[in-house]
């Protein structure tokens, strides 16, 4: 289990230095959705280790601990969250795209600052 933790947190980590780095604009958009997933993987991993059972009756026992489904719809909804403000990302850029012949930022900022 701490492997698989390990790789979130590169990947988290990878995702945040490359939008750091990275120049050109649709591959910060692309590194801020690999962030994104890495952040979204990091609380699934987190849900696995209670070991809890899902909230289902299963034949009268309810002396069991279960999960509390209030973070699953958190996460179900930082993925739709995510996922809209990737496409406004992204049609920015488009806009953007349509008036600069390029997407490095740094000529964007010499053009528009």
């Amino acid at each position: 289990m701490i492997f698989l933790e390990a790789c979130v947190f590169v990947t988290i980590l990878v995702g945040f230095l490359a939008t750091i780095v990275k120049k050109n604009l649709l591959m910060k958009i692309v590194t801020m959705d690999v962030m994104s997933t890495g952040v979204v993987a990091l609380f699934v991993v987190i849900a696995t280790h209670s070991g809890l059972v899902t909230p289902i009756a299963r034949g009268g026992a309810f002396d069991v601990a279960y999960a509390d489904p209030v973070p699953q719809a958190v996460i179900l909804t930082a993925i739709v969250i995510g996922l809209s403000i990737q496409t406004l990302m992204l049609v920015a850029a488009m806009k953007l795209a349509r008036d600069n012949p390029t997407l490095e930022t740094p000529e964007i900022d010499q053009k528009y600052l």
